[in-house]
């Protein structure tokens, strides 16, 4: 007997979300239930059909404006919700979500301090998982910087971010990046704006006599969606409580290090 798929639900259908959607369609474990927007069109088909996949049809649009967040989970259920709406989306979902045992991955850029608590409160009750950024390659970046940094505290680090021509804010990446370096405030991240880059995080270490660089560069959005699924598939086996990609990430880095420690005696 096949196993059931990881039923998830959808906030957000702009450039990312879209990519996102279509990553969920195409992987076997899981299943796009619904996306929702706040008013229909109803010349649209499914979520598959409006993205133009050739795929057997999946997943349904759903007007949440008419419909309380406990109704949308009683009548649609799903395992997860995966959102890449806004930060104000969680107000109307969260703690609906929470009371049905719904899981919340979250890769909202940024909510205020308030939301950020919503979200720890909730995670009493599920999963919670908020990344920034959720691609698997950023956060191993993270990781693997955070590391070289501990192994040489002295040497030179610069951060260099580049985007897209009309992005204005220095990117909320890097700055994390720089953060867990503890760079210094008047350098910590240089911004490049040119063209139609989506996203490229560089973090450079200049030694004496050998320069280390770490590139991570995002080709196409459709990698949130990869990052999103590495989170819904990590999360299924997991209990309630508040989660971070590089937490998620850590126990097979750390599994990978200890290849490295001496065998005991």
């Amino acid at each position: 007997m096949a196993s059931l798929k990881i039923r998830v639900g959808l906030f957000g259908f702009g450039r990312a979300g879209k990519a996102v959607a279509e990553e969920l369609i195409k992987d076997g474990q899981v299943e796009l239930t619904w996306v929702s927007r706040r008013v229909l069109d109803s010349s649209i088909g499914s979520v598959s059909e409006a993205l133009q996949l050739d795929a057997v049809p999946q997943g349904q649009f759903i007007a949440t404006s008419g419909l309380t967040a406990t109704q949308l989970f009683q009548q649609y259920p799903v395992d997860f919700v995966v959102d890449f709406s806004g930060e104000a989306s969680i107000d109307y979902y969260g703690q609906a979500a929470a009371e049905a045992g719904v899981g919340i991955v979250s890769a909202v850029s940024h909510y205020d301090d308030a939301r950020l608590d919503l979200l720890n409160r909730l995670s009493q009750k599920t999963r919670v998982l908020h990344s920034p950024n959720i691609t698997v390659g950023i956060n191993f970046l993270m990781m693997a910087s955070k590391a070289l940094r501990r192994i040489a505290p002295h040497t030179d680090v610069e951060v260099i971010e580049q985007h897209f021509r009309d992005k204005r804010e220095v990117s909320g990446t890097a700055m994390r990046i720089a953060e867990s370096l503890d760079l210094d405030s008047d350098h910590q991240v240089n911004s490049i704006r040119v063209g139609g880059i989506i996203g490229k995080h560089e973090v450079i270490f200049g030694f004496p006599y050998q320069v280390i660089r770490l590139v991570h560069e995002t080709s196409l959005r459709n990698a949130f969606g990869q990052g999103a699924l590495y989170a819904v598939k990590k999360l299924h086996h997991l209990g309630n409580g508040f989660h971070t990609m590089e937490g998620l990430m850590a126990k097979d880095f750390r599994e990978v290090l200890a290849e490295f420690e001496p065998a005991s005696e």
